[in-house]
């Protein structure tokens, strides 16, 4: 199978699914930006060809220059595993007539308006909510809609340039900072736990699922510099309090029509133990999640995904063993630099057969800025069978751990 990759090598886990396509006998024609020496060397040695475009975003340029490329060669899929380039992808599949979503069936994945529109469309309950491109229409919007609300881009990722707003001061307060960005979308704030629903398809078919919960929710830890964040993939998905979440995220994906690759929901259980839409992208979960749900089952599901999209099945053995839980660390202090570690040793001396992963900022290495990057300074995983026991130890790592700047 021939295979385009737009951005094979960028953002930071991308170069696992490329490396995993080869693996699984694909022939992969990478399409980037970046000049190809600066990909890493495994990526560079996984592709088939590469083309270097001179503005990956103008759509419509970088379709012709592909279309230029591979003429000649039959194309059998076109991928994009980054949010930004989901409709780019749909547009050069219409342009190579290959198999997938069209561009117009991708804006749903990256336009949140639109998302919500066609998840409402087929019956199923999302946040009130209204696009806004003036500073008037965010004003009218708030008001229509109540507060609590929350305004978010409209195109945005995850939880960036996203508040929370409980009066009509939060949200002037926000305006001035979301001078950048063009269009956002105004929505109810839902009470409750938020989690993910993640799925790896095939031919329209679920190969792969997982549940994730985040501690706390993802605006909160984007607000508070001293929380340590925390994902977890969840062993039991099965639980009764999940399965109205599990339930939706089925419907929103035959409401959108998706049918190969990953998808990434996230959705809300409300102290009532109802399941609100939240957004979802046709894409792998961030923040280093498609590693946690690695080590719940011991399996390589960048592999898996490629050998979904190639051969329509995933061969490992997919069941869940653990809980793991991602532990993100952000260094404290004032300072520019990593300089200590406070209760590293005995996180390893009391933790240590639990822990499953550790990466740290060097010492002597800046630190992060825990605005832009969610793994901030570090990602620890912590994996247990039982979920008591695993969520006490990743307290204690997100506790009793600290990397200090000086």
């Amino acid at each position: 199978m021939n295979v385009i990759l737009i951005s094979p090598g960028f953002p930071h886990q991308i170069p696992y699914f490329t490396m995993g396509l080869a693996r699984v006998g694909a022939k992969v024609y990478g399409v980037g930006d970046q000049p190809i020496q600066a990909l890493d060397e495994g990526v560079r040695r996984a592709l088939s060809g590469y083309l270097q475009v001179k503005n990956l975003w103008d759509e419509e340029a970088t379709t012709d220059e592909i279309h230029a490329w591979v003429r000649g060669k039959s194309i059998d899929r076109v991928e994009c595993l980054w949010e930004p380039g989901v409709v780019l992808a749909g547009r050069v599949r219409e342009a190579l007539d290959v198999p997938g979503l069209t561009a117009e069936q991708s804006i749903p994945l990256r336009d949140k308006v639109a998302m919500k529109n066609v998840i409402e469309a087929a019956g199923l309950r999302t946040p009130k909510h209204a696009r806004a491109t003036t500073a008037k229409e965010c004003r009218a919007a708030a008001e229509a809609i109540g507060y609590p609300a929350i305004i978010k881009p409209i195109a945005g990722a995850g939880s960036a340039d996203t508040y929370e707003l409980r009066s009509p001061q939060d949200l002037e307060n926000a305006l001035k900072i979301l001078q950048h960005v063009p269009e956002v979308s105004i929505e109810e704030f839902i009470e409750g736990e938020e989690h993910t629903f993640d799925t790896v398809c095939a031919n329209g078919e679920i190969l792969f699922e997982n549940v994730g919960w985040y501690r706390p929710k993802p605006l909160v830890a984007r607000l508070n510099e001293w929380i340590s964040p925390q994902t977890v993939c969840l062993r039991d998905i099965e639980a009764p309090e999940l399965q109205p979440g599990r339930v939706l995220g089925r419907e929103v994906i035959r409401a959108l029509g998706f049918r190969d690759g990953f998808t990434h929901m996230e959705w809300f259980r409300t102290p009532k133990g109802e399941a609100v839409f939240g957004e979802i992208g046709g894409r792998p979960p961030g923040g280093q999640m498609v590693h946690g749900m690695n080590y719940t089952t011991d399996a390589d599901l960048f592999v898996g995904w490629a050998e979904a999209l190639v051969k329509g099945r995933i061969s490992q053995d997919l069941r869940k063993k653990y809980n793991a839980c991602l532990v993100f660390k952000r260094a404290q202090g004032n300072g520019q630099r990593v300089v200590r570690y406070d209760g590293l040793d005995r996180v390893l001396n009391e933790i240590g057969p639990h822990l499953a992963h550790m990466e740290l900022t060097p010492l002597g290495a800046p630190k992060k800025d825990w605005r832009q990057v969610v793994q901030g300074d570090g990602w620890i995983v912590v994996r247990h069978p039982e979920l008591r026991r695993m969520l006490e130890l990743s307290d204690r790592v997100a506790s009793d751990l600290t990397l200090v700047a000086g």
